[in-house]
């Protein structure tokens, strides 16, 4: 999968994650890989790219008597998830296109009837 595919789409889920309530780093890893594998050092870059240019805030909590960073969606954030979904919509048509222009494979080494 071409690397700036990937980037969006796994920015797009850890902040779909992230609409369904505050959560952390971990739990974060364990939602958004079923879907797409990622690792905690993939997650962290991400996490802070999203905080620079507003998409998430930041907090820490007491959790077992030790701090825990929390990440929360903003306006910001939840905008930039509809703009990828209105973008995917017209990458799925290019592609429904594209598909619709590629010779039938399944046909193909067999004799014309």
């Amino acid at each position: 999968m071409d690397a700036q595919l990937r980037r969006a789409l796994l920015e797009c889920c850890v902040l779909a994650v992230l609409q369904e309530g505050d959560s952390y780093g971990y739990r974060i890893v364990r939602a958004v890989s079923p879907r797409i594998p990622i690792t905690e050092s993939t997650l962290y870059p991400i996490l802070r790219r999203l905080e620079t240019v507003g998409c998430l805030r930041v907090y820490t909590e007491e959790h077992n008597h030790r701090l825990r960073r929390y990440y929360a969606i903003t306006d910001s954030g939840r905008a930039r998830v509809r703009e990828f979904l209105a973008e995917w919509e017209q990458a799925m048509a290019v592609c429904a296109y594209i598909k619709s222009t590629v010779p039938n494979t399944e046909n193909e080494g067999s004799l014309p009837s």
